[in-house]
């Protein structure tokens, strides 16, 4: 018998509670970007192939769909930084990582609304997410800063800043692929040898 001042075990998901989870998640962040508010949760679940009610279990109400899905994105972006890191030179890391930035910006422009419209606020959620994304741009360029690749003179946030106005700015896809445009001019500006 475990003692009463000890937590209690944490069950890993079962997989395929895991598999449908992630589906939910990735029909939902399509369908936010389509239809903003005006996604069903019950088409996505459709869509996702489950029952209303497995969508339910795993994300009780709107709002908790919502964070979740922005939740994902971020830890997916966060990930692909250190993967990146890991298996690229410094600099084709950091041009890949901000092309996926790009991605992240577009997915969360689709669900602007909805995030606004969460009870409670955005704040824990924006703040949680911006720590992670600050975290990841600075490891990237400073990796490719101590490999003699590139020169930074200013704060890599910039690069994310640029990066970001030209997503926001543009309409739809013309806005996203401007911002993939901007992504090589900014390592084009800042390497030290071609």
């Amino acid at each position: 018998m475990a003692d009463k001042g000890e937590p209690a075990a944490v069950r890993k998901p079962r997989a395929d509670a895991e598999r449908n989870r992630i589906r939910l998640l990735e029909t939902a962040k399509a369908a936010f970007a389509e239809k903003g508010s005006g996604a069903s949760l019950d088409e996505i679940a459709r869509i996702a192939g489950v029952g209303a009610g497995t969508l339910y279990r795993h994300f009780p109400t709107r709002d908790a769909l919502v964070a979740a899905v922005y939740r994902n994105e971020t830890e997916q972006l966060v990930a692909a930084a250190g993967r990146l890191a890991e298996t690229q030179p410094p600099v084709t890391a950091l041009r890949e990582w901000l092309l996926l930035f790009v991605d992240y910006i577009a997915a969360k422009h689709g669900m602007y609304e909805l995030l606004n419209s969460i009870v409670g606020g955005t704040s824990d959620l924006y703040s949680a997410s911006t720590a992670q994304v600050k975290q990841s741009i600075a490891k990237l360029v400073d990796g490719a800063v101590a490999s003699g690749d590139i020169r930074l003179e200013l704060d890599p946030l910039d690069l994310l800043r640029a990066i970001a106005g030209v997503a926001n700015i543009g309409l739809g896809a013309d806005g996203e692929q401007a911002a993939k445009r901007l992504v090589d001019i900014l390592i084009a500006g800042v390497r030290t040898r071609t």
